[in-house]
């Protein structure tokens, strides 16, 4: 599997399984942990998945398909905006972190940026959360200035 450099010199695949749409049927979980257990044996390790998808469902259809095998994946994990402050951000981490059954994301996302959000509050709880050793690298797909 070909890889990309992350600039902490992290090596990731550049070829990922995504989870939208997952966990919203509970009687898909059992084929939904096998096709990404089966991506992983053939080097798709790097999984994305978010709290909103199926309010969390995927995130436990991903818990059950990295256990025994934790150390191979490399998580990445969107929190919504609205819970993007500094106080309410620590609580979805511990959330995800929870469901994810997991002690570290390895890439914590905003899922995006709503306007009523204080960019300097979100990069503040990010970088804590990070130093804290909750998250190990954190990012955006709307880190700009409006």
């Amino acid at each position: 599997m070909k890889t990309a450099q992350l600039p902490d010199g992290e090596r990731v695949p550049v070829l990922g399984q995504g989870t939208w749409r997952m966990g919203e049927n509970t009687r898909a979980h059992k084929d939904e942990v096998a096709a990404l257990r089966l991506g992983i044996e053939l080097g798709m390790t790097l999984i994305d998945t978010a709290e909103m998808y199926g309010e969390g469902g995927a995130e436990k259809v991903v818990a059950d398909a990295i256990e025994d095998q934790r150390d191979r994946v490399f998580v990445v994990t969107k929190v919504y905006p609205h819970n993007a402050s500094r106080t309410e951000l620590p609580k979805a981490c511990e959330r995800s972190l929870k469901r994810l059954r997991i002690d570290a994301i390895d890439l914590y996302l905003l899922h995006w940026r709503e306007r009523y959000t204080c960019l300097m509050e979100t990069v503040g709880a990010f970088e804590k959360l990070r130093t804290t050793g909750k998250i190990k690298r954190w990012g955006g797909l709307e880190f700009r200035c409006r």
